[in-house]
């Protein structure tokens, strides 16, 4: 049913609206004047309905996350929490989930498994099979990427660890090796890996591996609660940190072909701003000069944007392209990051989930080198929550990409406190209106909005082939939470790449398409959000477009290819340098 706003207009444009009604003018025309609105974005707010639902004990995802401590934490360690993400892992054709968990401080309770596998069994339900797969490690799990680094066909996954990351080399067979003393990724020492993201950044067609850290944290020289002024928040005696703890250092793998990464981070240039409290990563084109580039949020200390000069080197530049701070100039507790163009005008834009009493950070990609924090302008001042997982995705398939974040406080003592803070936070869904503004549709998308959670990770991708990406939200001590859009569906595509010359993955490679007098693109990426990996097909919603008048993808390799008068409501298969297109109808349409 549609959606009820109620609009608040002075005595001059009441005067204007009675003269304009004189003159025959719509309503509709009334109110796209009164509220800034164009005409497709006022009638997609009025007719199309979101709807989500949380089905995951429905569906088998019953795993209970298991993070520090749940009534108290004790150390920062037990607050980061997990990742999730999609990738069919089997290649048996239907989406598989991985959900990353961690253990506690108490020996007798930190045995569970780090990772849970659910298998995808192509009817609508999961079946876990961590064990069965080989997946049967435990510790302090935190990120997930996934990328072919192989170039076997198969997907492959990293994760990120306090102590020593793994990379999980998948056999073709439905299980994975743990490759990563073979591929030369083992540490010595104790590390906090936080974010990380596959990218081919010398464009050789092999998936090299960035990797934030986080704090340089040794547990025993680390105070507990209320030992320093570093250590409370509002007057609550909490967990220690960031600020006091020594910090982190961003880490890049170039993948040398052979089946082991070398170590090039001081060489490309990621040492050289120092070290940072990293958490969120996404790698992208952002200046549209065809290298990738990457972006890290940042927690307490100001965010890095380090741009490829495409000759194996990086520039950081977080400052003057104005990503480092918030719009006042200051550092915030940076946590996830999503990447699109919500725009419309051929930049890549980020949006950065930030700490309680914050708003998200809105950077609008002026020109491919200067950012303007636009937060406040695009209506996102309203919640200040404590996000983590960040999603643009084309929740009502008009065309333009809306904005999911996942929230949860870092404390769980502010419930014994009268801060103004909770826990259990609300999830929050922005719609784009197409004027370079956000709507709060959050109470009116579904009874899985109306649920309070503690989350972290989130990732998006298509379970049942219907094109409509489900979303998951991975939640702190608790099992994690499958949201499934039952709203209305309009026209949509589905485009997975697969690289010949690139990487097998097609990560890097841009999609552009024009439909229904619109121009949109993407990226194949992996990582993002907080500490997850949604599907590395691209979905598009095309509204009522029937057919995409032009498809052109530009993959890493530098080749160029392009599709004219394709019907919409498929999902696509694009192999570098095959002018054939796989092709699949979308299920139920």
């Amino acid at each position: 049913m549609p959606h009820h706003y109620e609009f608040r207009v002075g005595p001059r444009l009441f005067l204007l609206s009675l003269v304009m009604a004189a003159l025959g003018l719509s309503a509709l025309a009334i109110l796209q004047l009164s509220t800034g609105l164009s005409a497709s974005a006022t009638l997609a707010e009025a007719t199309v309905k979101v709807s989500y639902a949380d089905i995951a004990a429905t569906v088998g995802l019953l795993q209970r996350n298991r993070f520090g401590g749940a009534e108290s934490k004790a150390f920062i360690l037990e607050t980061t929490g997990n990742g999730a993400a999609f990738l069919d892992f089997d290649a048996d054709g239907s989406n598989d989930l991985l959900v990353t968990n961690g253990t506690t401080l108490e020996p007798l309770e930190s045995l569970q498994n780090s990772l849970f596998l659910y298998k995808n069994d192509g009817a609508g339900r999961f079946i876990e099979v961590s064990a069965k797969a080989g997946l049967n490690q435990t510790g302090w799990a935190q990120a997930v990427c996934v990328g072919d680094v192989d170039n076997d066909g198969d997907a492959d996954v990293l994760v990120t660890y306090y102590g020593s990351n793994r990379l999980f080399k998948n056999n073709g067979d439905g299980t994975f090796l743990d490759a990563t003393s073979q591929a030369k990724l083992a540490l010595t020492g104790t590390r906090w890996g936080s974010g990380c993201s596959f990218l081919d950044y010398d464009r050789d067609g092999w998936l090299d591996l960035f990797i934030a850290n986080y704090v340089d944290l040794d547990l025993g020289k680390t105070p507990k609660p209320g030992q320093n002024p570093n250590c409370f928040w509002k007057g609550i005696p909490v967990m220690c940190g960031p600020r006091g703890l020594p910090l982190g250092r961003n880490v890049l793998y170039r993948n040398l072909g052979d089946g082991t990464f070398a170590d090039v981070s001081e060489l490309a240039g990621i040492l050289k701003p120092g070290g940072r409290y990293g958490l969120g990563v996404v790698v992208l084109d952002f200046d549209n000069d065809s290298w990738p580039d990457v972006y890290v949020a940042c927690d307490q200390t100001p965010s890095l944007l380090y741009r490829n000069r495409g000759n194996g080197t990086f520039e950081e530049r977080g400052i003057p392209a104005g990503v480092a701070y918030n719009f006042d100039g200051h550092a915030q507790a940076g946590m996830g990051v999503a990447v699109a163009d919500y725009d419309g005008n051929g930049f890549f834009d980020i949006v950065k989930t930030n700490f309680s009493g914050d708003l998200p950070s809105l950077y609008n990609n002026e020109d491919g080198k200067f950012f303007s924090d636009l937060s406040k302008q695009a209506g996102l001042a309203a919640n200040q929550l404590l996000g983590w997982g960040v999603l643009f995705l084309d929740t009502d398939e008009d065309g333009r990409k809306d904005l999911l974040i996942a929230n949860g406080h870092v404390y769980p003592e502010v419930d014994k406190a009268a801060v103004g803070d909770r826990y259990l936070q609300k999830s929050l869904l922005y719609r784009n209106l197409g004027n370079g503004r956000f709507a709060d549709i959050t109470d009116a998308s579904g009874n899985a909005f109306k649920q309070l959670r503690p989350a972290r990770g989130m990732a998006a991708g298509d379970l049942d082939g219907d094109g409509h990406p489900e979303v998951v939200i991975v939640n702190m001590n608790a099992p994690p939470s499958l949201l499934r859009n039952e709203g209305a569906r309009q026209n949509a595509i589905s485009i997975r790449l697969s690289g010949t010359k690139s990487n097998r993955s097609g990560i890097g490679a841009r999609v552009i398409l024009e439909a229904g007098g619109q121009r949109q693109m993407d990226e194949v990426r992996s990582g993002g959000s907080f500490y997850s990996q949604s599907d590395l097909a691209l979905h598009f919603g095309l509204g009522t477009a029937r057919t995409i008048e032009r498809l052109e993808v530009r993959w890493p390799s530098g080749t160029v290819q392009e599709w004219k008068g394709i019907p919409s409501n498929q999902h696509l298969t694009v192999t570098e340098g095959q002018t054939e297109l796989a092709r699949a109808p979308l299920k139920g349409r």
